[in-house]
């Protein structure tokens, strides 16, 4: 029998851990991590979800798995917490102290972030090679999946709302941080592609979820091949921008990828059309969310009426509806890979994290993607010193191209549609420019100024040869608290 279909049937695999013991040093520790949501909003209230112990009572060191909700000045999230418990805290773990408990089960013994220890970090392993439960968990792999036994686990640097781990060089597990009830894209989406064939996503090879009385399981954390040797999208553009070589061949074939995961989604769940009440409410989510980033950054005011006229037309110009499908949600260069093959492959398929999930998994016009790496080219562009618009123009119409080669549509032949989910982009970037890097507001403000400005009859632009010459800056891609902005 499995270790974890034996502890199934063990007594005291719910861990007897009230949540008062350790409040004090998670009210601390919470507010500091980079995937807390509830940064600026002072702590209320922490619940105890649920509370399970991966090892048994009394080991060493302990791993305490934890669901606690957060209250935080009017908001309410539930996250994923991996604890790790000894006597003693080794020099090597020191960073990942979270507190010493004073009082409960632990008290005396450092509680610290149990993703971080090796040997904790590969025990999450083992239980998801092996399927079972244990208390609320549920641990499910791929019946065709072949996982080896203890490869080296560490850490991925740079993770913001999530927290990654890599075995070896097979595999990567990503453990959600924020979670809520229903399954996550980013195990739903490549799941419902790899049934359908598409090999441009790495398809989960396992999974773990919680069962809470009342509610759908919540996704805890997927496990998936690893792409050893990958150039990460963002920083191979900034690469070849800063060499001045050109990079449109590479835009091109990224269109292409993202057009046969566009199809495939098309072809694997469900599609609907929006009719002209519909999109005239999503037009109205856009205004929306366009007055109360006007409110909250001064520097956009003035642009405010003329990128509103992009709405409004989006608004006005439906007559047979928009298509909507199931879509990746968060698409820039940051969330893809050129393979050692040369292949684009698309990762990530969580969505925008800070929206609800229902959100995130609701149909959405496929154009919302595309307008997301149109934006992050630009992005790439303006890193470079000096700012290289025509890199930036011939790649995003080599991308255009590649998508229309594939699916047959050109996105540029919808510039009321383009040009509202290119607005709409813009105005999230400067709101997360303004809370969290002061110093790249200048990014999104320039291409909201453009925005602004009455539409001119649609082009596609040529390409020119290449970009200038001077090294480029290596600033991290902007994008949300995950990673930066698209």
């Amino acid at each position: 029998m499995s270790e974890a279909a034996s502890a199934r049937s063990r007594q005291g695999s719910l861990a007897a851990v009230p949540i008062g013991p350790l409040e004090p040093m998670l009210r601390n520790w919470l507010p500091r991590q980079r995937w807390f949501a509830g940064k600026g909003r002072a702590i209320t209230r922490l619940r105890l979800v649920s509370a399970v112990e991966l090892l048994p009572p009394g080991a060493s060191p302990g791993l305490l798995h934890l669901l606690v909700g957060v209250d935080a000045e009017g908001s309410s999230d539930c996250y994923q917490l991996l604890l790790g418990v000894r006597p003693n805290l080794p020099p090597a773990l020191a960073p990942a102290l979270i507190g010493h408990a004073e009082q409960g089960p632990y008290a005396g013994q450092a509680v610290y972030e149990g993703l971080g220890d090796p040997r904790l970090a590969a025990l999450l392993l083992e239980r998801l090679r092996s399927p079972g439960t244990l208390g609320p968990l549920r641990f499910e792999r791929d019946p065709g999946a072949m996982i080896p036994a203890a490869p080296t686990p560490r850490p991925l640097s740079g993770e913001q709302t999530n927290s990654s781990l890599i075995y070896g060089d097979s595999y990567i597990l990503k453990v959600f941080r924020r979670v809520g009830p229903g399954v996550n894209p980013d195990l739903e989406l490549p799941r419902a592609l790899a049934a359908a064939g598409c090999a441009r996503v790495p398809a989960p090879v396992a999974w773990y979820e919680a069962d809470l009385p009342g509610a759908e399981p919540l996704t805890l954390g997927v496990l998936q091949p690893y792409l050893r040797g990958s150039d990460d999208g963002w920083q191979l553009a900034l690469r070849r921008l800063g060499a001045g070589a050109d990079f449109t061949a590479e835009a091109h074939a990224l269109g292409r990828a993202t057009a046969e995961v566009h199809d495939a989604l098309a072809g694997a769940l469900p599609t609907v059309a929006l009719g002209p009440e519909q999109t005239a409410r999503l037009a109205a989510g856009m205004t929306a969310r366009l007055a109360a980033t006007a409110r909250e950054v001064p520097a956009l005011r003035p642009y405010e009426a003329g990128l509103r006229g992009a709405f409004d037309a989006l608004a006005a110009s439906r007559g047979g509806g928009v298509s909507a499908q199931r879509i990746h949600g968060d698409l820039h260069l940051g969330q893809t890979l050129r393979t050692v093959e040369g292949s684009w492959a698309l990762i990530d398929f969580e969505g925008e994290p800070a929206r609800p999930l229902a959100d995130r998994r609701r149909p959405e016009p496929a154009v919302r993607d595309i307008a997301g790496i149109l934006r992050s080219f630009d992005y790439a562009a303006r890193s470079h010193r000096p700012f290289a618009p025509a890199w930036a123009d011939a790649c995003r119409a080599a991308y255009c191209e590649g998508y229309a080669r594939t699916s047959g549509r050109d996105p540029r032949e919808d510039p009321v549609l383009l040009r509202a989910y290119e607005t709409d982009k813009a105005v999230y970037e400067a709101r997360y420019e303004s809370r969290h890097r002061p110093d790249w507001l200048h990014v999104p403000m320039a291409a909201i100024r453009r925005l602004s400005e009455p539409q001119r009859p649609a082009h596609r632009p040529g390409h020119p040869v290449t970009p200038p010459t001077t090294p480029g800056s290596t600033t991290p891609h902007p994008k949300p608290p995950r990673r930066p902005l698209a």
